[in-house]
């Protein structure tokens, strides 16, 4: 296990560019298996949980080449239906398997999927969004078998706009016979990612962008190429990183649609850039302030489907607003596990009430120091990170190989602006 050793109070500035996002990455791996003909990824971010998927990909039988962040598969000849049940429960993302590989070859078996425990996660949508399209499921212990039956279009409605029961659907509608109308779909950036990649292929997916997708089933899909869209996770948690430690950064090659979503949480926290031609330019030495709401009523930040703010973010805004003037309620609707790792920054000396698993309540300015501590999930490590780079003293945080699972290779990127941080093994 490695532990991230963190010198606070210094200044992060420079130049920074995200890689490819994550949660766009992932189901395009998985999509990898509706052809036969190449698929060639680029900007494809070098983190555990692209490993996994690739080693799920290699054990049942696709070619995997990897050329820096380029991956090419061929998924020409499977041997196995059957998911490895060790490499399943290490990533959440074994569950997009099951749409493609049941539609395109008629079965697959999975192991209940891994990941991060920030509360319920549970897969009825799937199996209802796969069920309506003729893709039955049988449930035994952790086991879950998908078969596919006849493969027709359907109207589907999700009860949640739930990312990965889109994708999933989605993916098998391709394949179906006639056209597949899906309700509430969750439109992410990620989402839409894949989509534009599956239309590429030649799928007809239209309404991307929105809740009411329609897809037309064709015969069979083909090969390429395409580029992984920039995690915008990863771009607003370097901003905030160096927000909070007084530093001045650019980034480039951040679409402005998605900026727009982040930046109204972000500036109620008093977080100023500009934005211009892809590059975003956050000034060094803001003064961070809660901006109150009408009649000076304390705001409150909440999460939700896109375009509201994505739960990925959520920990990282509550600790810039560890360090603003004034007083915000944090509402996290999603998870209820995601808000539990405030109790190392109230360790830190952050003045956070806990209310409920949802709701939080943070004033500040809060003078942090260094701790010792370990990382729960990806984003809640990330947060951590964060309050340890703008603390006092010296911080550890250990199980930093939970953060690897969502940040390429963050200390060194960190570092490069400046950060006192190394990695112990």
């Amino acid at each position: 296990m490695a532990t991230f050793v963190i010198q606070g109070g210094k200044r992060l500035s420079g130049r920074h560019r995200s890689p490819g996002n994550k949660n766009a990455a992932l189901p395009m791996l998985a999509a990898a298996v509706l052809t036969d003909e190449p698929v060639r990824l680029r900007n494809v971010p070098l983190i555990e949980d692209v490993r996994t998927m690739l080693a799920i990909l290699e054990d049942i039988g696709v070619q995997v080449a990897v050329r820096g962040h380029s991956v090419t598969l061929r998924a020409g000849g499977l041997r196995k239906r059957r998911l490895d049940g060790r490499l399943c429960r290490m990533v959440r993302s074994s569950v997009l398997f099951a749409g493609p590989l049941a539609a395109r070859h008629g079965r697959a078996a999975i192991t209940r999927p891994g990941g991060d425990g920030i509360g319920r996660r549970g897969l009825d949508a799937h199996f209802a969004m796969l069920a309506g399209l003729g893709i039955r499921v049988r449930a035994g212990g952790d086991q879950f078998v998908f078969r596919r039956e006849k493969l027709r279009g359907a109207r589907l409605l999700l009860d949640e706009a739930s990312v990965t029961a889109t994708e999933n659907a989605v993916m098998a509608a391709c394949l179906a016979e006639g056209e597949t109308t899906l309700f509430n779909a969750a439109c992410e950036p990620h989402v839409q990612d894949l989509c534009h990649m599956l239309n590429k292929m030649g799928a007809h997916i239209r309404g991307v962008g929105t809740n009411y997708l329609r897809i037309h089933g064709v015969p069979r899909l083909g090969g390429v190429s395409h580029t992984v869209s920039s995690d915008y996770t990863d771009t607003f948690s370097f901003a905030a990183a160096a927000a909070l430690t007084g530093g001045e950064l650019t980034v480039d090659a951040v679409a402005a649609e998605q900026c727009d979503v982040v930046c109204r949480p972000f500036r109620k926290l008093g977080v100023k850039w500009s934005l211009a031609e892809g590059r975003l330019v956050l000034p060094g030495d803001q003064a961070l302030r809660v901006r109150n709401d009408f009649g000076a009523a304390i705001p409150r930040i909440e999460d939700g489907p896109w375009p509201s703010l994505p739960s990925d973010l959520m920990s990282v805004s509550l600790v810039l607003a560890t360090q603003a003037k004034g007083t915000v309620l944090f509402f996290e609707k999603m998870f209820e596990s995601r808000m539990y790792f405030v109790d190392r920054l109230i360790q830190m000396g952050a003045r956070i009430v806990q209310c409920d698993p949802h709701r939080v309540i943070v004033s500040g300015p809060a003078r942090l120091h260094g701790l010792s501590m370990s990382s729960p999930d990806i984003r809640a490590g990330m947060a951590l990170l964060l309050a340890a780079l703008c603390a006092r003293g010296e911080s550890r945080i250990a199980n930093a190989e939970s953060i690897d699972r969502g940040y390429e290779r963050v200390e060194q990127r960190l570092r490069g602006l400046g950060a006192d941080i190394v990695r112990v093994e």
